[in-house]
């Protein structure tokens, strides 16, 4: 993304370091991104704060965590007992989720061989948590009303693209597209073969480019358009959209007003961050 022109900025999370100054971006648009367990935490900043944002892309969300990884419920109602007594402790009987995310065999090893990454059980706190989260998030998908972007894989087993779907369905946003891939696995960005990978990178840079503004700064303050029904559309790959029956043909021009001005037509269609 920062080589196609965005400014790409992470969470600073304690002991990783600080950013730059953002002010030279602050009549930029502003945009969230979420991959995974990001996908929720995407969701309820905002939630926090449903102006400020101006939009979002949710690669593969944790909205709900796939049957086929959760423990039974049994066992969830056992460590729930326990999680404040051994809150550290690596005992939640998972499965291995690192061959149901990476897709390609040698990204698959090179993931492996990362000391750096997590591999082993999660935490008993961490896991509940992140099991609470997914629910709170599953529970509220109607509150969701900025404008998004959600990318799922049907053969993901990590995370739910029913949740996906149903975030589509049920948000309360007037500028939303799903997109279904068929064949690829959860790591959609990371895990995949490079021609899938430049695949979604590419259905990303297009939905980013067409929502991307400069803002003056009378014009933070939005008036959203009427809501529009959707459509359901098929590619030649077999990716599988849902996206607003007037985004057929012509970029959404609605979506682009909603973060531009005040109704009216923006002053800028299509230039990046």
């Amino acid at each position: 993304m920062a080589a196609a022109g965005y400014g790409v900025f992470g969470i600073d999370y304690e002991g990783h370091g600080k950013s730059m100054d953002m002010e030279d971006y602050r009549n930029k648009s502003r945009f969230l991104y979420g991959e995974s367990m990001g996908g929720p935490l995407t969701l309820l900043l905002h939630r926090k704060d449903p102006a400020f944002w101006d939009g979002a892309v949710l690669v593969a969300p944790m909205c709900k965590i796939s049957e086929k990884v959760k423990p039974h419920p049994v066992v969830v109602t056992l460590l729930t007992k326990v999680e404040d007594i051994i809150p550290k402790w690596k005992i939640v009987p998972t499965k291995e989720i690192i061959d149901s995310t990476f897709k390609d065999p040698v990204k698959r090893e090179k993931i492996r061989k990362n000391k750096l990454i997590y591999q082993d059980k999660p935490r008993l706190k961490t896991a509940l948590e992140l099991l609470r989260t997914s629910k709170d998030v599953e529970g509220n998908l109607s509150e969701v009303r900025m404008p998004f972007f959600v990318l799922h894989s049907k053969a993901d087993t990590v995370t739910d693209p029913e949740v996906s779907r149903a975030l589509y369905e049920r948000s309360a946003s007037t500028d939303k597209t799903f997109k279904l891939y068929p064949g690829m696995w959860h790591g959609l960005t990371a895990g995949e073969p490079d021609e899938n990978v430049e695949l979604v990178l590419s259905d990303i840079l297009a939905w980013l480019d067409q929502r991307s503004c400069h803002w003056e700064l009378e014009e933070r303050i939005r008036t959203p358009p009427e809501p529009e029904k959707s459509a359901h559309v098929t590619n030649s790959n077999g990716a599988e959209s849902l996206v607003p029956d007037s985004a057929h043909g012509h970029p959404p021009q609605h979506g682009c007003s909603f973060l531009c001005g005040l109704g009216g037509q923006p002053n800028q269609q299509h230039c990046k961050m």
